[in-house]
């Protein structure tokens, strides 16, 4: 059967960074076996990663008004369909988690006349999906999200020998965060420990004082390595009170530096002890040793083929999802409450890593 030609491409992942990254190797199986022009529509909090992949060529940023965010209103979303419908896509492709429905994006790609419309569903679709995945997640299997969007794009005969998430950063950025590593009194090339404590969720927060417990633990017994704790300009607060309760030599580094410089700061690190968002995704693209402090949300999430060991703990009931997806896998997969991981479970897994 001859390969079906898709000049154009439009991938729909509205999420936030993290589902992006983890999204990008089936991306880039779609770019690799088509050689397609690939465009990612995307969120605000998506789009931030998009210049750091190779697999994209193209993004268009919207809040769509069914995932969270402000979302835009109706005169948008009538404006992005004739976009859409002008721009000639040969296929859309929907990448979700189990607990999503893709019939709202099906319907954007349907009213934009996309002919070739691909994503996973439990309801039938009729025409909205002109390739229809039933859905077996999470009732019959849980797969890695990496491997649910991979299985999605193989309904189109997508494939890639390599599988791993890869990021890119210029020789700019690079070059920016070693000046900038500099400027705060740090050698270059000196190991460090990094801290990633921020959350976009506050389901996933872990307590401050044990971030702080924690560092004390490793900077007592790894003496004279840095403990840098970063976070975005939000989260500068946080990270400054954590590095000030550890002490020396403990730094807050949150607000400093840019996507790109960010990459290259958890590329550079010994260990990451992170809770579970986009940095655990980075630090597998760069292949750098991870702590997970995991509230237990979605095990689809952990980190992708690269160095790990999650530290789990359970979402406190009054901030679970109500969502009956998502509250079917709590009560099969985590009906046993687990308590924050002590500090002291921390410094044991940081120092497998370490040494």
């Amino acid at each position: 059967m001859p390969q079906p030609k898709f000049e154009k491409i439009l991938c729909i992942r509205a999420d936030n960074m993290g589902d992006v990254i983890m999204a990008s190797p089936a991306i880039r199986a779609l770019k690799e076996t088509f050689g397609s022009h690939i465009t990612l529509l995307t969120s605000r909090a998506g789009s931030l990663i998009c210049k750091n992949l190779d697999c994209l060529d193209d993004t268009i940023v919207t809040d769509l008004p069914w995932v969270r965010s402000d979302g835009c209103d109706g005169s948008e979303l009538v404006a992005l369909t004739g976009e859409l419908r002008q721009r000639n896509f040969d296929a859309a492709v929907i990448f979700t988690v189990y607990s999503q429905t893709s019939f709202p994006a099906a319907m954007l790609a349907f009213m934009a006349g996309i002919p070739v419309r691909v994503a996973y569903a439990r309801e039938n679709p009729y025409q909205l999906l002109t390739h229809w995945v039933p859905d077996p997640e999470p009732f019959e299997e849980i797969t890695h999200q990496v491997e649910r969007d991979l299985s999605l794009v193989a309904k189109l005969g997508a494939g890639t020998a390599d599988d791993h998430l890869l990021l890119r950063v210029n020789d700019a950025e690079k070059h920016s965060f070693r000046q900038k590593l500099g400027e705060i009194g740090m050698d270059t090339a000196q190991p460090y420990l990094l801290f990633h404590p921020g959350v976009s969720e506050q389901k996933r927060e872990y307590p401050v004082e044990y971030w702080i417990g924690a560092g004390r633990l490793l900077a007592r017994e790894y003496y004279g390595l840095p403990i840098l704790v970063s976070g975005s300009g939000g989260e500068k607060r946080l990270a400054d009170t954590i590095a000030e309760g550890i002490g020396e030599p403990a730094v807050s580094v949150a607000g400093m530096l840019s996507l790109g410089e960010f990459i290259s700061l958890i590329e550079g690190a010994r260990c990451v002890v992170s809770v579970n968002t986009a940095t655990i995704h980075i630090a597998a693209a760069t292949q750098t040793p991870v702590v997970v402090l995991y509230a237990q949300t979605n095990p689809q999430h952990t980190p992708w083929k690269s160095p790990h060991l999650i530290l789990p703990f359970s979402v406190p009931e009054h901030l679970k999802s109500t969502n009956s997806i998502i509250r079917y896998v709590s009560d099969q997969l985590y009906a046993t409450h687990i308590p924050y991981p002590d500090p002291a479970e921390i410094f044991i897994a940081a120092g497998h890593f370490l040494g």
